[in-house]
């Protein structure tokens, strides 16, 4: 099992902030197009598909599969990022915590789970289902 590292803490702005109050509260919330309805990460004003600014915040259930990871050994602290395909559609470069890197496998579920960031904002990662 994996130690946990710190993470550094990104930059909230106005086009992201709800991202973060939501992840603040333990929810993973992504854009939806009113437009074209497609669903999109990473938070922006403007649809990336079909360029409307007419889009919504969703609540995720947080839940996909490992679309591809590395782990890092090669650092004081070993740690595994990863894309994570989410059931909403969207792919997403994160973490992988709370898992024994040797058993991490394309494919396998995971779940989102929230953890501190250095600066105070809270960080979403994902952990085996």
């Amino acid at each position: 099992m994996s130690q946990q590292r710190a993470f550094v803490s990104p930059e909230a702005n106005v086009e992201n902030k709800p991202f973060w109050d939501g992840a603040a509260e333990g929810r993973l919330l992504l854009k939806r197009c009113n437009g074209c309805k497609q669903v999109h990460f990473y938070p922006r004003a403007l649809c990336p598909h079909c360029f409307s600014d007419d889009t919504h915040w969703q609540e995720s259930k947080g839940e996909g599969t490992i679309y591809a990871f590395s782990v890092m050994r090669r650092v004081p602290q070993p740690y595994a990022i990863a894309y994570v395909t989410l059931d909403d559609g969207v792919t997403l470069m994160t973490n992988i915590l709370e898992a024994d890197f040797d058993n991490l496998a394309i494919g396998q579920r995971v779940k989102v789970v929230f953890r501190p960031s250095a600066g105070g904002l809270t960080i979403p990662a994902f952990a085996p289902a």
